[in-house]
């Protein structure tokens, strides 16, 4: 029977707290909006006075995923201060433990296939994460004339790209992601060697 006492506002939050542990058991693809009211403990009908369709939930998963996400981002950055470095790594390590911690907001924000730009709220969630990282990008690299700079952009983007990656393989015990080292030393390393094959670290930073 649908769980009586909901007040206007806590429903919606009901139904995106059903719809993450659906994800984290099926995908986001893998369940229907019937199945999260009956998790939620509502009837279907309830679903539709605050989303329409399952996308517009997943969507909102995304959301607030991606704003705890940048809000991890930037405390680790901040935290790694003095050392540029040192917050560009806690950074990329913010990112893991992201992913660990929050499975179902990680899938449906990088694995559910819906555009970051379905909605204006969800792309500004999206663009404050990618926002630390170039930042921090940024920092590492100011020591370097700018004619010889790498562009903050293309950095972070690759370090987003080698951090994904580990996560997509090692992180989140995928089927043939086997390793002898922990995810985060094969993050730290792989940002070691690239910053230096940019130049950004001296061959023995």
């Amino acid at each position: 029977m649908p769980k009586r006492g909901y007040h206007h506002g806590n429903l919606r939050q009901a139904l995106i707290d059903a719809a993450l542990r659906l994800i984290e058991e099926k995908g986001p693809q893998g369940f229907t909006l019937s199945e999260a009211a009956k998790v939620a403990g509502v009837t279907p009908a309830a679903v539709y006075r605050h989303f329409q369709g399952r996308e517009d939930l997943i969507a909102e998963i995304a959301r607030q995923g991606f704003g705890i996400f940048a809000d991890l981002m930037e405390y680790a950055h901040d935290e790694g201060r003095p050392s540029a470095l040192a917050s560009f790594e806690a950074v990329g390590r913010a990112y893991l433990a992201f992913a660990r911690k929050h499975p179902g907001h990680y899938q449906a924000m990088f694995e559910s296939g819906l555009s970051v730009n379905r909605t204006p709220e969800l792309a500004a969630a999206a663009r404050r994460g990618t926002e630390v990282l170039e930042r921090a990008a940024a920092e590492l690299s100011k020591h370097i004339p700018p004619e010889n700079r790498p562009p903050a952009q293309m950095v972070s983007a690759h370090i987003w790209a080698l951090s994904h990656g580990v996560v997509e393989l090692y992180a989140r015990g995928t089927p043939g992601g086997r390793t002898p080292f922990p995810p985060e030393d094969l993050l730290e390393t792989g940002i070691g060697v690239y910053l230096r094959g940019l130049g950004i670290l001296p061959p023995d930073g």
